[in-house]
């Protein structure tokens, strides 16, 4: 369930913010957890509380679901209103899926207009479907529908802002060859991410319950996981295959996994070849005190016996 502060509670802060000598005029965010949630997702979990056992976003939004960002768009801009505030920023991240079905784009179109501060946070974790299954996240689809949808927006409004991908390596489901999939697709896509975060389990989430019990409780059917520091080490640098800190990394995870053809100078490739091993020069000393093949030794020098 969401509990959310009143628009009364939110304006009298800022206004107390804008009364500080150290106020420049921008709020640097106005959200939460996930920024555009801030009401029951229908009217029957108004009326009767949480739905058991039912998700409202995944794996397809639920036909009640009630996508209204109006009254966090009213915020926003009463927001915007007062006396002091040059800009708001909304910063927190925006659950694209729950955007998407709004089928009004006042609040996306002001979103874009007003609220970006160069960046948009989205977390769409991962682009095979089968780990976003696990992940309860909305398959690589939805997400790709938003990116061109986001691009629209910019392109209608003569704005330049970026989205900021969220991704997780190694969480339940995923395999070493689906860590390589996902790099591929960022890769095709033009996509750096900076913001990567290896899996770790915490209390009270399905993802932790598969991550200890090799289950999804919702089936009970075998989850593979990766728990092998090096395979969760790889899995994380292939997200950022372009560091040359990780290069070793992503070489041994191709490497192991067969894909020796991501190894090259292509466009489609990931890294390149290391470099091959320096050869001595030919007449060089290969080991101090052994003289190289052919080469005579002082007079007088006695052969060592071996």
């Amino acid at each position: 369930m969401i509990t959310s502060r009143s628009h009364a509670s939110v304006i009298r802060e800022v206004e107390a913010m804008t009364r500080h000598p150290l106020f420049k005029g921008y709020v640097h965010d106005v959200g939460g957890p996930t920024a555009n949630f801030r009401r029951p997702s229908c009217q029957a979990q108004l009326r009767r509380g949480l739905c058991k056992g039912k998700n409202c976003l995944t794996p397809t939004p639920c036909k009640n679901l009630d996508a209204d960002h109006s009254d966090y768009l009213a915020l926003l801009r009463k927001l915007r209103a007062v006396p002091g505030v040059k800009k708001v920023f909304v910063r927190s991240g925006i659950r694209f899926d729950y955007l998407l079905e709004d089928k009004n784009d006042a609040f996306f179109a002001e979103l874009v207009k007003y609220h970006i501060s160069g960046q948009l946070k989205v977390a769409p974790e991962h682009c095979i479907d089968s780990v976003l299954d696990y992940m309860g996240k909305p398959h690589n689809e939805v997400y790709n529908r938003f990116m061109e949808k986001y691009r629209r927006m910019n392109r209608k409004y003569e704005r330049d802002q970026y989205l900021v991908p969220y991704l997780i390596s190694s969480h339940p489901g995923s395999t070493l060859a689906d860590a390589i999939a996902l790099a591929e697709y960022l890769n095709r896509t033009g996509r750096q991410p900076e913001q990567v975060q290896d899996f770790y389990p915490t209390p009270g989430t399905l993802s932790t319950c598969m991550y200890y019990t090799g289950l999804d409780p919702r089936t009970m059917k075998p989850v593979y996981v990766p728990r092998a520091p090096r395979e969760k080490a790889m899995q994380r640098a292939l997200l950022q295959w372009k560091r040359p800190d990780m290069k070793k990394l992503v070489l041994e995870a191709l490497r192991e996994a067969g894909r020796e053809d991501l190894i090259g100078y292509d466009r489609r490739c990931l890294v390149t070849p290391p470099p091959p091993p320096r050869k001595s020069p030919a007449g060089q000393k290969k080991q101090a005190g052994h003289s190289p093949a052919g080469q005579k030794k002082p007079p007088g020098q006695k052969p060592r016996r071996r």
